[in-house]
C-alpha cells in the first residue's frame, strides 16, 4: 500500500487562515480571537485583538483542537452532545476538554486533514461562518 503524500499546513497558510478570518470578523463589526493548529494538534498561529474577551483565546483554541479531534465542524457536533447524544461523555473521556460550540472548521487538503481553525468571541453561527470563510479562501 503506498501513500500519497500532502503538503502539510504551514505557517504561512495558518497566517493566511488567520488573517482572512479577522478580516471577515472585522468587516462584520465582530471582535474574534483566531487559533489555528496544525494536523499533530500544535499551535502554528493565534491571534487576539486587545479588545476580545480573554476568554475568547481559549475558546478559540478549544474549538480548533475540538474540530481537529474529531475531523468535523464543532456546528456539526452540538446535538451529539445533549444529554442522550452520541457524544454526550465524550468530554470526560479524553485529557483535554472539547467545546462543542460552532466556531471550529477542520482543514484539509487534498482530502486528507492537515489542521483546523477555532474561532471565539462572535455568536456561534458568526464565529462558525468566519472561519468557514477563511478555509475557503485559503483552498
Amino acid at each position: 500500500m503506498s501513500t500519497t503524500a500532502v503538503t502539510p499546513l504551514t505557517t504561512q497558510d495558518a497566517e493566511a487562515l488567520v488573517t482572512a478570518a479577522h478580516h471577515a470578523a472585522e468587516a462584520a463589526g465582530v471582535t474574534v480571537s483566531v487559533t489555528v493548529l496544525d494536523a499533530g494538534g500544535h499551535l502554528l498561529a493565534f491571534r487576539r485583538d486587545d479588545r476580545a474577551v480573554l476568554i475568547s483565546g481559549e475558546t478559540s483554541t478549544r474549538k480548533a483542537y475540538t474540530a481537529l479531534q474529531l475531523n468535523a465542524p464543532t456546528a456539526d457536533l452540538v446535538d451529539a452532545v445533549q444529554p442522550g447524544g452520541l457524544f454526550h461523555t465524550l468530554p470526560t473521556a479524553l485529557d483535554r476538554p472539547l467545546l462543542f460550540l460552532a466556531g471550529g472548521v477542520p482543514v484539509h487538503r487534498e482530502g486528507r486533514l492537515i489542521g483546523a481553525i477555532g474561532l471565539g468571541g462572535g455568536a456561534p453561527d458568526q464565529d462558525h461562518g468566519f472561519a468557514s470563510a477563511a478555509v475557503r479562501a485559503l483552498a
